[in-house]
């Protein structure tokens, strides 16, 4: 069963210790560490195991001209100037970042699919299976595997390479996509790699 992993907001504004959004990773969580760490064993598993890594990353321009602010959501990115096209805090953190030629889609709503090429890049890697972690577990991650479910993939979500930004939502975020996908963790994620993606 041929996979890909789709890595998804591991950005500055999101994870970095001066990021502007630092969604249930505080500099001083203890939760902080070991989630950089999963993420980045988890894509480094992928790279190792031939499955193409996917990063999904949100960003609108320097004015919020294109950031539909219809929810509370985009409403406060806004006002916290949150990743601006350009700049520091929209780029990729540390050992979270693409390798040249991996593929980095953009997106500007609260689903990752919607009008972004996402479904395009995935279609084009002949998965059908997708790994899906990021942050937050019940914002980008949640939207892209009720989207990929309704396209017919195999979903799977990594939870230890998730975050929110309060346990109690973490934990029934993953309860709800329990019935949409298989939760893992990275270590079972990494096994099934290595055995070509299968379950």
């Amino acid at each position: 069963m041929k996979a890909a992993l789709l890595a998804m907001h591991y950005q500055n504004d999101v994870l970095h210790v001066d990021g502007k959004v630092r969604v249930g990773v505080a500099a001083d969580d203890p939760a902080r560490p070991r989630l950089i760490a999963s993420a980045a064993r988890l894509i480094a598993a992928a790279r190792a195991n031939g499955v193409p890594v996917i990063f999904v990353r949100i960003a609108f321009a320097p004015d919020y001209s294109d950031c539909l602010r219809n929810c509370a959501l985009f409403r406060r990115v806004a006002e916290s100037g949150a990743v601006q096209e350009g700049s520091w805090g929209a780029g990729f953190y540390g050992e979270l970042a693409p390798l040249p030629g991996e593929a980095v889609v953009t997106h500007k709503r609260n689903n990752p699919f919607w009008a972004s090429g996402l479904e395009e890049v995935v279609r084009a890697t002949g998965a059908s299976r997708l790994y899906l972690a990021g942050i937050a577990t019940n914002h980008v991650v949640e939207h892209g595997a009720r989207h990929a479910s309704d396209l017919g993939y195999d979903v799977a979500v990594v939870a230890d390479a998730c975050s929110t930004a309060q346990a109690h939502l973490q934990a029934a975020s993953l309860e709800t996509l329990s019935m949409l996908a298989d939760v893992v963790r990275v270590d079972d994620a990494v096994a099934q790699m290595e055995r070509g993606g299968r379950p």
